[in-house]
């Protein structure tokens, strides 16, 4: 594929495929919790088959997972609001994402709380446990937003970019800005990129409080205040897409070093498990001079594995695939709705003497299969698969 054709091809399909790729992980990353080692800490369920072998896998997708897909948000906002304008693109935002979440949300989180009681039901012996944990106050510092924190920190970057976008257009920045983005660009696209980028968010996480560093960036799942790293680690991940928009080429880079931007990637990230163990670790980390080498490596291995995947999605995904494109279009619905699904399915197989992988083999099938038939029947040619993935009709690379 050659820069011409990227630059000017109505779909750029890999990148469609990669973004449903991130989404789809999530429903692997969330089946894995109730088979990780210390799950009981931190995950309503926590089944006595244990796999430390999981512990590396959920670890390695959750280096990358959110970086890549707000990046890929960004390029594919920046592509929406140049189709459509400020005023369309405010009002497709608002159908495909302010209005899931605020009417998903309760939805959503319904279903947690009733996989959440039939979890304390199995565990107590078929009866509910006389004392309940804490509930949620619902204030703006204890909000449970749940794994849809993405829409809200969708919102939130949505917002920033606009305003800076109309300010650079009114006070006439606007110019000056696309100069040093030529500039920029080539060299934040380039073999020093992830390092430049990375050093940012590593100095953001330094300085997190408390940082409960196995798990990489805190995300404002439990409050409407995101913290400082997850606007530095979402934030330069989504302008960055955002910026890439104009100069499409620079991918061809990507394309042509996909193999050692990850190799580089997992070296880092098996340095990053060898520093903090291979197991989930709810402490925080001392701050000292190996919290900031923990978190310039992190985050330096995020930016590879979302240069050399974006890469190998281009390479390997020039051509639309019918299979593909259904997944790509099914994978925000099933993303929304996996989590109590998950949640159930974990609980039901806990009780079982079954072996970790026939229970997550369940877990992962069950809940997939249930929310891709729910999807096929009831959202993709309804009014929700309109709100959500927009007209049925040939368009351009859907944001």
């Amino acid at each position: 594929m050659d820069g011409k054709h990227i630059v000017n091809s109505e779909r750029l399909h890999g990148l469609d495929a990669l973004r449903a790729a991130a989404l789809l992980l999530g429903v692997l990353l969330h089946a894995t919790i109730s088979f990780l080692p210390g799950a009981k800490f931190f995950w309503i369920v926590s089944d006595h088959s244990k796999a430390e072998l999981l512990g590396p896998v959920f670890f390695v997708i959750h280096v990358f997972r959110m970086p890549l897909f707000f990046l890929l948000a960004g390029y594919f906002a920046h592509q929406a609001l140049q189709k459509k304008g400020l005023s369309g693109f405010i009002r497709d935002r608002a159908r495909r994402i302010a209005l899931p979440l605020l009417v998903g949300w309760p939805v959503i989180f319904s279903g947690i709380v009733a996989a959440v009681l039939l979890a304390a039901w199995l565990r107590n012996g078929g009866s509910m446990p006389k004392q309940s944990p804490p509930s949620p106050r619902f204030t703006a510092e204890d909000f449970p937003l749940a794994h849809l924190w993405f829409l809200y920190m969708l919102l939130l970057l949505y917002v920033a970019m606009l305003s800076l976008w109309c300010t650079g257009n009114l006070a006439g920045w606007s110019r000056l800005l696309h100069a040093a983005a030529r500039l920029a660009m080539p060299v934040l696209a380039g073999v020093a990129g992830p390092v430049i980028l990375a050093l940012p968010v590593a100095l953001a996480l330094f300085y997190t409080p408390y940082w409960i560093n196995w798990f990489g960036v805190p995300t404002p799942d439990q409050s409407l205040y995101p913290g400082l790293a997850a606007w530095v680690s979402f934030g330069l991940a989504f302008g960055f897409g955002w910026a890439l928009l104009p100069h499409t080429e620079l991918m061809l880079r990507w394309q042509k070093s996909w193999y050692w931007h990850l190799a580089i990637a997992f070296i880092l990230t098996s340095a990053c498990l060898a520093m903090t163990g291979l197991t989930p670790q709810l402490l925080p980390a001392v701050h000292d001079w190996k919290k900031f080498v923990y978190a310039a490596l992190y985050a330096c291995a995020a930016w590879n594995f979302c240069f050399g995947l974006t890469g190998l999605a281009l390479q390997c995904m020039d051509r639309a695939h019918p299979g593909v494109r259904y997944l790509a279009d099914a994978s925000y619905w099933i993303y929304l709705v996996h989590l109590p699904l998950v949640m159930t399915l974990q609980a039901l197989v806990s009780r079982t003497d079954w072996h970790w992988t026939g229970k997550l083999a369940a877990v992962l099938t069950a809940s997939l299969l249930l929310a891709l038939i729910s999807y096929h029947w009831m959202v993709r040619r309804t009014l929700i698969g309109s709100i959500l993935n927009g007209k049925r009709i040939s368009r351009t690379v859907k944001a």
